[in-house]
């Protein structure tokens, strides 16, 4: 994994002085020009073993530029890192400039890029955990004891949210996830000992439940695609990957763009405390993929796209074996071609635009908006974009009716919501609850309540870019809409639960040094700004002044959501925690 970036400091760059060249005049001999034929290609001369390489390892896939990211994990699954020679070796393979492969494969932290000279990587390593749940767990203190543990053939690091947080603090050895890891499992992993795989319904076992019945009806023609957009629309069902559009308006509106359409479903949660995707693709995948299918049967989707983060390898394995079942023997004829692509390892991909960006085989950076990604998104295509769990109750809404969702709600709000729960309580984990639950009510009748010894002191409500909220607002219905006047919203509805033994400013401190670490670096403000800002939230009284201006800034010119909500926690604790940080 990449190093994180180092804050900006001017003062650490030496001014530069003009060079002032005399101009010397040149004698040019009269007679035609002779023009040197060249002998090779210019750049790096590709080396004929490492082009075998590379032939052998691809075989008879396409070469194709979209499939960049796809071959570069290829190569660093099979020799643990990537040599340059290889990287020379697959452009030339995938007809690019070699630049144009090297940035993409040093923009993502989970490629291990090996110059001429240098060592390979240890062949294992060890990803510890340094989410806001994991520090509070004990995180900390076990990325210090393992190296001395696991010696010097292990690679120990600590990386950004690894998507379990309610198994704190947790450990990625290898691929193998060690949940609630203490010194002696991970030791246990790296030598190869593997927890038992989280059971599933699988294909058949979900077709004899009912499964794929109403996609079956639809293409027969007892349900039109009008009734199954209407019945979105009349439940509430709002994206719920963070943003919250309007899942039925969504799919008007790319169904009123010319084909051919394309879909890019998100798995790549990357938010710190977010979990839920992981947990509902774990039990029950086929519920998820006839959801994806009722959307791409309604709009007319020719292709799509299922975009799954890195760090769930055994979710990959999985969903890969039951996507074979499914084409073997489709419920269905005429299903659109399903392309499954791995991430690799960049938060910024769980933005819409970046993650279309990274399925394109380029660095995920968010687009310039508009065009919106309805309209022009995957390959210049009108594109259906969606998280994944709004598409997980697809099936549900229709088949039990519009009003068996929207009827669900507390505090005026309707539908359910799956909160990914971690932190100071007694039973972490996804607890499907009435939109418009307060976070007392939620501890209290779904996570047994606060762990002993604590008691509630502070809640984030939306993962990472949600703001930091005090108990004082204890009370406040957790849905859209209803948190914006506290500074705060709720994202993904990742709920990280704090007590008296922890602090605000140290959690604020945690995110933003995340963003800092995450910004993909293509705007200034975001770039520059999260940097600045883990510098004056180090010192122990904050100039409240300057991290205010700082904050407009990013919120007013940043590109996209991480900029604008890279402030939230920062500004939550001088508004709602000032005795932390100076009064």
């Amino acid at each position: 994994m990449r190093r994180p970036p180092e804050p900006a400091d001017p003062s650490s760059h030496p001014a530069i002085e003009p060079v002032n060249h005399p101009i010397i005049p040149i004698a040019v001999a009269a007679g035609p020009s002779r023009e040197r034929k060249r002998q090779a290609p210019r750049g790096r001369r590709v080396d004929p073993a490492a082009l075998a390489d590379i032939q052998a390892l691809l075989g008879d896939a396409p070469r194709r530029r979209d499939l960049l990211i796809e071959h570069l994990h290829c190569i660093q699954d099979r020799f643990g890192c990537l040599a340059t020679s290889h990287l020379a070796a697959l452009a030339q393979e995938l007809r690019m400039a070699q630049t144009e492969v090297y940035e993409v494969a040093s923009f993502y932290h989970h490629f291990d890029i090996v110059r001429e000279g240098e060592a390979a990587p240890a062949p294992v390593t060890v990803r510890v955990c340094g989410g806001l749940p994991c520090q509070m767990a004990g995180g900390a203190s076990l990325l210090a004891r393992l190296p001395a543990l696991l010696g010097a053939g292990v690679r120990v690091q600590q990386v950004p949210c690894i998507g379990r947080c309610e198994q704190a603090p947790a450990v990625l050895a290898g691929q193998r996830a060690v949940p609630a890891a203490t010194a002696d499992t991970v030791v246990a992993a790296v030598h190869g000992t593997v927890a038992e795989a989280p059971t599933h319904v699988g294909y058949e076992e979900y077709v004899a439940g009912g499964g794929y019945a109403l996609l079956r009806d639809c293409a027969d023609g007892i349900r039109s695609a009008d009734s199954l957009i209407e019945a979105l629309e009349h439940s509430g069902l709002r994206g719920l990957g963070g943003a919250g559009f309007p899942a039925g308006r969504k799919w008007r509106i790319v169904k009123a763009e010319a084909g051919p359409r394309l879909m890019a479903v998100n798995i790549d949660e990357g938010e710190p405390g977010t979990f839920k995707d992981r947990v509902y693709l774990e039990r029950d995948p086929h519920r998820f993929l006839e959801g994806m299918l009722l959307a791409a049967w309604a709009v007319g989707i020719d292709d799509i796209y299922i975009y799954l983060r890195d760090e769930y390898h055994d979710c990959r394995a999985m969903l890969a074996a039951e996507l074979a079942r499914l084409k073997a023997a489709p419920p269905v004829p005429g299903l659109p071609a399903i392309h499954l692509r791995r991430g690799a390892g960049a938060y910024i991909c769980g933005e819409e635009s970046a993650m279309i960006e990274s399925i394109e085989g380029k660095r995920g950076m968010p687009r310039l908006r508009p065009p919106y990604v309805a309209q022009v998104g995957l390959f210049g295509r009108p594109t259906l974009q969606h998280n994944f769990e709004t598409l997980y109750w697809v099936r549900d809404i229709v088949e039990r009716g519009p009003d068996w969702f929207g009827g669900q709600g507390r505090n005026g709000r309707k539908g359910l919501r799956s909160f990914s729960v971690s932190g100071r309580v007694r039973e972490p984990g996804v607890k499907l609850a009435p939109a418009g639950i307060t976070v007392r009510q939620l501890i209290a009748e779904y996570c047994g309540g606060m762990a002993d010894g604590h008691s509630l002191y502070a809640y984030l409500p939306g993962g990472a870019s949600g703001g930091i909220l005090p108990a004082a607002l204890g009370d406040v219905p957790l849905d859209f809409d209803t948190l914006q006047a506290h500074g705060a919203f709720i994202g993904s509805a990742a709920v990280i639960v704090l007590s008296q033994h922890d602090s605000a400013a140290a959690a604020a401190r945690n995110m933003m040094a995340f963003f800092r670490n995450e910004s993909c670096g293509q705007c200034t403000p975001c770039r520059v700004g999260t940097a600045k800002a883990v510098g004056l939230i180090e010192a122990a009284q904050w100039d409240k002044a300057l991290l205010g201006e700082l904050s407009q800034v990013m919120r007013d010119a940043s590109i996209c959501g991480l900029g604008h909500a890279a402030p939230n926690p920062v500004d939550c604790v001088i508004r709602y925690f000032p005795h932390e940080v100076g009064a």
